[in-house]
């Protein structure tokens, strides 16, 4: 079976924000502060804790570590913290990191964090007074212990302020998220150690959901513990003296005499390579003592990107819900690389990544190619390059070609398809230089070499190029496999042709079609099809399969409704092929209007739901945009309206399904700008219906877009003209080039819609490289 990702296991920050943002001219929006409790709550699986763009260090409070709920290590309202740990993953849905707790405390010492709904049974401990903000987290502890915590990009600054008398600082090394489906130990390999010049060093080998992951850390403080005191496996007490414990579960205790003296400074370097690499990105983001100093700069970061998109109507909330939804799109892909530039390759080989490059973990490729990937060439074409870069050298490294999921030096394989291969031909596309035909030969292994080895993200391809489609009763998850192999295919014909394999091009972009073959013409669902040609009879498109064994879907986090909108290229022979625009569009609007049931084996992924459209997961995510293909984008408005409405909310259940890597965000950054991404690989924006009464968005060095739409009210959903600076635009979509260039787009919006507007032919949004 394939990893299911689900299964396994305020107003102070307005004001502080503000301060660190810099002086604009008074033609351009203030940038509204992100809430980012956003999200901790519900299923949004986010967290609150510092960290900087795209940084390694993720630093942050650990609520849990047994639920689903608590995959980022935290969930608002959970009432007590464990303790800090200096890796976390945004919004997935699949646990993992939380590595290097570090608990800081009074009163004997406690080795075990004790169950949540009982606090006082181990060193777990009530808070209150918390505040999070880009760069800053605090909260005071029970024991009276204030915690303030900050990053840089590879270190972890703690300040904790003791109560006065006594204290510890607890260091977990066995703290990680839980599985019980496994039976083997979840840490085979851990080391603790005070080197000569005190610092602490050690680092553990893990076996979660990336399996043998590597890492390591060093840590300082800013004055020498009383003493200290090692515990090696089944938290036996090492006797004193003890410099070093090897083992799998370890911990150690630095004792405090008079722990309220003076505040206590931790910082903490992290990396996936070695403890040198830790103690060089120590020496060199860590090398003073000043946590104001790290603070200031570590808002100074996120002020600058945060102020990629500023906004102005709409409401307070609206406006919030942005900022939280742009801080969240900037959190990964995670840095992987030390400061000389090693990293640990998918080969298990440390590499050294070129002078002035950057190795990046936490893909979460399946999510946010569709929409986190195109918002970051849009407003961070600098960073895309350089994650372009590593995604091409990475692809050369791994024994499976094209990135899946890759976390921290392992391939998870989780979820379908070889995504990587999709921001790699939409870079292309945009323009971004970068030596695509260097990825290309692990590409094609990939798409051909059918004796190449699969994890369950790939299996079928050999049925899939054989027999046109990949059958439900040879490999489970076949319709949805079918249409991700197939829009891979397209991606990767794009890739192909830059390396001239112009054979091998045409073939995969023949191949590309092979989403018609699970698409019956006479119901028009994505329907579940055997190896003898036939379907799946009865057809239930509420089902998730034809198998009533456990596990077996035909599907992939979806059911019939999601899967039939999940094509994202050759849209218009999506069209024909179901008989036209009107039989098209009266399917989408079937989907949205049908009842929202589901069968009780659905996945909580299938969440957000209004009819049998699923918001709270990507596989349909574009489907509201399909309407503008038909003719008929002021249906597309008044819905991608409704959604911006209905499934964002300043609150900690504020986004309505896991935020995987930041796609979530990115689709309601898109979607309230007023266009969205339905097929990055072809470079073009859907109009929808934007927000706010403008936005200004910084496209490149010294060039903005601005967007207005004056007037815009929550009664006005609908487009009726649109103009590009300052000329009648009477097309429903816009081009990236034009948008990336700069310059005014402007929306006249209306309680009532216009029918004419983009419904001509020659006005709808090209698919497949051709117009409607």
């Amino acid at each position: 079976m394939s990893i299911d990702r689900r299964t396994l296991i305020g107003s102070s920050a307005i004001a502080l924000l503000a301060s660190a943002m810099p002086l604009r001219a008074a033609s351009r929006p203030a940038a509204s502060a992100p809430n980012l409790f956003v999200g901790t709550g519900g299923d949004g699986h986010t967290y609150p804790g510092p960290t900087l763009p795209f940084g390694m260090v993720q630093l942050g409070p650990d609520t849990d570590v047994t639920r689903w709920d608590t995959c980022s290590g935290y969930h608002h309202g959970d009432g007590s913290i464990m303790g800090f740990s200096h890796t976390h993953l945004s919004g997935t849905g699949i646990g993992d990191m939380l590595d290097v707790l570090v608990v800081p405390t009074t009163g004997p010492v406690q080795l075990l964090p004790g169950p949540i709904d009982n606090p006082d049974a181990g060193y777990r401990q009530r808070y209150s007074n918390e505040v999070a903000e880009p760069g800053s987290y605090r909260v005071q502890l029970e024991s009276g212990v204030r915690a303030e915590l900050t990053t840089t990009e590879r270190t972890g600054w703690h300040r904790y302020t003791f109560p006065r008398g006594a204290g510890h600082v607890l260091i977990d090394l066995s703290h990680l998220v839980h599985d019980t489906s496994d039976k083997a130990p979840l840490i085979d390999d851990a080391t603790l150690a005070i080197d000569a010049d005190g610092a602490i060093t050690g680092g553990r080998r893990v076996f979660r959901w990336a399996k043998g992951r590597r890492i390591h850390f060093a840590l300082q403080c800013s004055r020498r513990p009383d003493r200290v005191t090692f515990y090696g496996d089944d938290d036996v007490e090492q006797p004193a003296g003890t410099r070093q414990v090897a083992g799998k579960r370890l911990k150690l205790a630095l004792h405090f005499d008079d722990a309220g003296s003076a505040p206590l400074l931790l910082r903490c370097g992290i990396s996936g390579v070695d403890v040198a690499g830790a103690r060089a990105n120590l020496a060199a983001e860590a090398s003073h003592w000043d946590f104001d100093r790290t603070l200031r700069a570590a808002r100074k970061s996120w002020a600058d990107a945060l102020s990629a998109v500023q906004v102005e109507g709409g409401t307070t909330d609206q406006r919030t819900i942005l900022a939280s939804a742009l801080y969240h799109a900037q959190l990964a892909p995670t840095l992987f690389s030390d400061v000389d530039g090693r990293y640990v390759g998918l080969d298990g080989k440390t590499h050294t990544v070129p002078r002035g490059g950057a190795a990046y973990s936490s893909w979460s490729l399946w999510d946010t190619y569709r929409a986190l990937h195109p918002l970051l060439t849009l407003i961070a074409p600098v960073r895309t390059k350089s994650l372009i870069d590593d995604l091409i050298r990475q692809t050369q490294q791994s024994p499976y070609g094209p990135l899946v999921w890759p976390l921290q030096g392992k391939e998870t394989g989780t979820m379908i398809g070889w995504h990587g291969v999709v921001p790699l031909a939409e870079a292309r596309a945009k323009g971004i230089p970068a030596d695509y035909a260097a990825a290309w030969p692990a590409i094609a292994k990939r798409s051909f070499d059918f004796a190449a080895p699969d994890k369950d993200n790939s299996l079928g391809r050999d049925l899939y190029d054989r027999l046109g489609y990949v059958p439900a009763d040879k490999v489970f998850e076949s319709v949805s496999r079918t249409q991700e192999y197939a829009y891979d295919d397209w991606a990767s014909a794009q890739i192909a042709r830059a390396a001239g394999a112009t054979t091998d091009a045409d073939r995969l972009l023949k191949r590309s079609g092979n989403w018609r073959n699970v698409i019956d013409r006479e119901t028009g669902f994505a329907r579940p099809r055997f190896a003898d040609g036939t379907w799946w009879t009865p057809y239930d498109p509420i089902q998730l399969g034809h198998m009533p064994r456990p596990g077996w879907r035909d599907y992939t986090e979806a059911n019939g409704w999601q899967a039939t909108f999940l094509n994202q290229h050759d849209i218009y022979g999506r069209i024909a092929h179901v008989g036209g625009d009107a039989a098209f569009a009266a399917k989408l609007d079937a989907m949205f209007s049908a009842p929202s049931t589901l069968p009780a084996n659905a996945p909580p992924d299938i969440s957000g739901m209004l009819g049998q459209y699923a918001h709270g997961n990507e596989p349909d995510q574009h489907a509201a945009y399909l309407y503008a293909y038909a003719g008929q984008p002021w249906k597309t408005q008044a819905m991608v309206r409704r959604l911006c409405t209905e499934m964002y909310r300043n609150a900690p259940d504020g986004i309505i399904g896991n935020d995987d890597c930041g796609q979530m965000s990115a689709w309601f950054v898109f979607s309230a700008l007023g266009f969205y991404p339905v097929d990055p690989v072809e470079t073009v924006y859907v109009f929808g219906s934007p927000l706010f009464e403008r936005a200004v968005v910084r496209v490149g060095d010294r060039r903005t877009l601005t967007i207005e739409a004056p007037g815009n009210r929550a009664n006005t959903p609908y487009v009726t003209a649109v103009t590009w600076n300052g000329k009648p635009w009477t097309k429903s979509w816009i081009d990236h080039a034009t948008l990336s260039a700069g310059g005014t787009l402007r929306f006249t919006m209306s309680a009532k819609p216009n029918p004419g507007f983009g419904a001509a032919r020659g006005d709808r949004p090209p698919s497949f490289g051709h117009s409607a």
